[in-house]
């Protein structure tokens, strides 16, 4: 799979690029095209067998972090499948990254909900005159937290929940979704998830101390599902 890296003069982009393949005949990465201070993020995967693949789904998930400490990030998901030794790109990403600002970006490519192949990168910039990529064989996922709400209220309790999580101070090792789902008339039901285990779910409220109550009691069962998480890795070794 042939990789493309574009960059301005004047910036350094420090790009960590780690990515695992899963002996598997489906590769998944993620392709960098950066213009002045825009940056293109391609979702590319490619069948590498002799056999036609479906059933493949993938999460493509971009955090970018502000000069101000601020996070935003952009979430893209789809099925597919793949012809003998086709190459396709699945999703694309533009993202305006400034200096002293970071973006993290990560690529998931699942079949039959089983993960086959990932995809990282790290990109920071600063001013300077070089570029430097460096890559790696694996890593772990950290701290990324998934919004799936679309109302206002879904919204905030996401907004509440990311800046707890960011004081505590801690980076699971695994993508918390905070999701939301119509309700009975006017009201929506929200959920947090963690590798498809619901921790928690509430009928959503205009109310902030409301709100935060539930962001207090998520994190206490989020403590507790990695304790649990950590005992059973433990166990099993």
């Amino acid at each position: 799979m042939q990789k493309k890296y574009k960059h301005s003069l004047l910036l350094l982009l420090i790009t960590y690029h780690l990515s695992a393949q899963i002996k598997n005949d489906i590769s998944g990465e993620i392709n960098i095209d950066k213009k002045d201070e825009f940056i293109t993020l391609r979702a590319i995967v490619e069948n590498e067998s002799l056999l036609f693949k479906d059933q493949l789904t993938y999460i493509f998930i971009a955090v970018k972090k502000e000069e101000n400490g601020n996070y935003s990030n952009s979430k893209q998901t789809g099925a597919f499948s793949l012809k003998p030794q086709e190459e396709s790109e699945q999703a694309i990403i533009r993202i305006n990254l400034s200096d002293n600002e970071e973006l993290r970006t990560y690529l998931f490519v699942k079949q039959k909900d089983k993960l086959i192949s990932k995809d990282s990168i790290f990109i920071n910039i600063k001013t300077a005159q070089k570029v430097t990529i460096q890559k790696e064989q694996d890593f772990v996922l950290k701290g990324i937290v998934v919004d799936e709400a679309f109302s206002k209220i879904g919204r905030d309790f996401h907004d509440f929940f990311y800046q707890q999580y960011l004081l505590s101070g801690k980076k699971y090792p695994f993508i918390i979704k905070i999701k939301e789902k119509p309700g009975m008339a006017r009201s929506s039901i929200l959920s947090v998830e963690i590798e498809d285990y619901k921790i928690h779910e509430f009928f959503s409220r205009p109310d902030e101390e409301y709100l935060k109550a539930n962001v207090k009691l998520v994190l206490e069962r989020i403590s507790a599902y990695e304790k649990r998480r950590q005992t059973i890795y433990k166990n099993n070794k």
